[in-house]
């Protein structure tokens, strides 16, 4: 009789915790990026205490990678540390006080990089999603302009932040 009340004990037990850790499971979702080369750099570690809880009307959403944050499911990735871009002919608009240039406008996705700051940072908006691409990229412009030193290089011809693409109007 002690035996079986041990063993019921014990399966209870086992159920509970199976229970409980299926649900504390299911209350969060972790994204897996792929950290950026130089995401040790203590620049990014600055930028990443600054990240803001919610960008537009997304929220923030754990991410497994170091210097990295995503926002939505996830709409919205950032990686610092990338490599700094070199003098280029891809447009370069100014948001929110940082310089960025706009790359990989592809049909799904967007690709922004921080143009004269070390470490540079990329920005990866998918498209499609009901966003407010200006403010989602000013909101991160924000935290880039306090957690990294002065940019020591600017756009020339910058294209005006009124005519920059946005996430639906932009072409290659």
């Amino acid at each position: 009789m002690l035996r079986s009340r041990r063993l019921a004990a014990c399966a209870g037990a086992l159920i509970l915790a199976t229970g409980l850790a299926t649900s504390l499971a299911g209350c969060s979702t972790t994204v897996h990026l792929d950290p950026a080369d130089d995401a040790n750099d203590p620049a990014c570690a600055q930028v990443s205490v600054l990240l803001p809880d919610a960008v537009g009307d997304l929220d923030r959403v754990w991410t497994d990678a170091q210097a990295t944050g995503a926002w939505g499911d996830p709409t919205v990735v950032l990686r610092c540390g990338v490599e700094p871009p070199a003098p280029s002919t891809e447009v370069c608009t100014t948001i929110g006080g940082v310089d960025w240039l706009v790359l990989d406008q592809e049909e799904e996705r967007q690709r922004l990089v921080t143009y004269g700051r070390d470490p540079a940072i990329e920005v990866v908006i998918r498209r499609g999603e009901e966003i407010d691409f200006r403010t989602v990229v000013e909101s991160l412009s924000t935290n880039i302009q306090s957690g990294l030193a002065q940019a020591t290089a600017h756009c020339t011809d910058r294209v005006p932040a009124t005519e920059a693409p946005d996430a639906d109007s932009a072409e290659g």
